[in-house]
């Protein structure tokens, strides 16, 4: 199996960064360091906007004009999807219970949420009230997920302590999904953004944010 070929390696603007998402226009991106959300311009490569987060955030994906976001709350670290509003914040009235109480990363598919379960080796799609959709079972534990015209991009590992980690399909489509490994990704990545030509994931150990490519 081939490596991705990176393409930039940037650096991020705060350290441990663990969510990431495109909006079509900007990256954002959540630390866990600073329990911020950061709006960053693609060009410049300045945060244009920040918010604090409720607490870790982990996972996050755009609906809309709008934001979701997976997080880690209270001392028991309860996961909690939460509303984000681009230029106000957080509207913590809107709240979605995790199935379980666990996951890490979110996807949109233009109608249905899919939570990411780390441990669990799956990928869940919930309804509004977080009820579950469809199951999908994964050979590989997933850090990172973003779908593409109704394809799930993941990023797995069956090892966090390594280096070993992949870029995974699964199209989801059928009765059965096809699941497949595309590529290898050499660092231990944390989460996976599309911005219509090429992925992005944070290094995050590196506190880098990482373009690349790959077949898809």
């Amino acid at each position: 199996m081939n490596n991705i070929e990176e393409i930039r390696r940037l650096p991020s603007p705060a350290p441990m960064p663990q969510a990431l998402a495109w909006d079509g226009s900007h990256f954002w991106m959540g630390s866990l360091d600073t329990k911020k959300i950061y709006r960053i311009h693609p060009e410049s490569w300045t945060v244009t906007w920040e918010t604090d987060a409720p607490g870790n955030p982990f996972g996050m994906t755009v609906i809309g004009d709008e934001l979701r976001v997976l997080c880690g709350e209270t001392d028991e670290d309860n996961r909690i999807i939460r509303r984000l509003i681009p230029q106000e914040g957080f509207d913590l009235n809107f709240s979605i219970s995790c199935p379980d109480d666990t996951g890490s990363q979110l996807g949109y598919d233009g109608n249905n949420l899919h939570v990411s379960q780390w441990y669990n080796k799956r990928v869940l799609k919930i309804g509004t009230d977080g009820q579950i959709v469809q199951e999908i079972n994964l050979p590989h534990e997933p850090c990172g997920q973003v779908i593409v015209d109704g394809v799930i991009y993941a990023q797995t590992t069956d090892d966090e302590s390594t280096d070993d980690y992949y870029l995974t399909r699964i199209d989801p489509r059928s009765d059965e999904p096809v699941i497949e490994d595309l590529a290898h990704i050499p660092f231990p990545g944390r989460a996976l953004t599309f911005d219509g030509t090429h992925f992005w994931t944070n290094h995050r150990v590196a506190n880098e944010i990482v373009c690349f490519s790959t077949d898809r």
